[in-house]
């Protein structure tokens, strides 16, 4: 939704007064729904959890940050091309954390989390450029983009999307890569060519 938003106000502004208007309103919006989930009597656990969670106090954050580092010792020792996709080779390590970027770089290394986040550059770089080129909201692009985007922000929490236990949602990632970049490559030649001059 704060994608949508963003997107929707560069066609009106400047993209930095675009961001920093998208970003005070996102800001906004979590401080009222914090304030609202902390006053209301159900759901003041809820914020109590929240909050022990952000100051790194509860046993789930707490498994999560040993997750971390076990799988930052795991990069240490085979960081260039990672331990592959059949297991650990070595006795006192284990795979899995709950970080796409982490779980990529465990099992394809730093060379296969660089060529990741470089396509993941290229293709927005070209939903951009197809966005600001026609001039106007193509809603398959935009939801594909936001889409992909929503995945990659919650991928730095979780690992489903590349997480081979899970191939349904690893094919619903590539899908949404193809839908943007279909939605790109289906302009009308004329816009296409408007994008390409910019």
């Amino acid at each position: 939704m704060v994608f949508l938003v963003f997107m929707w106000l560069t066609l009106r502004f400047t993209p930095i007064v675009a961001a920093l208007t998208t970003l005070a309103g996102a800001a906004l919006a979590a401080l009222l729904g914090f304030g609202l989930l902390s006053t209301l009597p159900l759901t003041q656990p809820y914020a109590q959890h929240l909050i022990e969670g952000f100051l790194g106090q509860d046993q789930a954050t707490l498994m999560r940050f040993g997750e971390y580092k076990d799988a930052l010792n795991l990069i240490a020792r085979y960081p260039w091309f990672g331990i592959g996709f059949a297991g650990v080779p070595d006795i006192d390590l284990y795979i899995g954390v709950s970080s796409v970027y982490l779980l990529m770089a465990e099992e394809m290394g730093l060379v296969g989390l660089g060529a990741f986040v470089l396509i993941m550059l290229i293709f927005f770089a070209n939903g951009w450029l197809a966005f600001r080129g026609t001039g106007k909201a193509d809603p398959i692009l935009l939801g594909a983009l936001a889409g992909v985007l929503g995945a990659l922000v919650g991928g730095l929490f979780d690992h489903y999307f590349f997480n081979l236990d899970f191939p349904h949602s690893v094919t619903l990632f590539w899908l949404f890569v193809g839908m943007a970049m279909a939605a790109v490559n289906g302009r009308e030649p004329s816009e296409r060519v408007r994008a390409d001059d910019h």
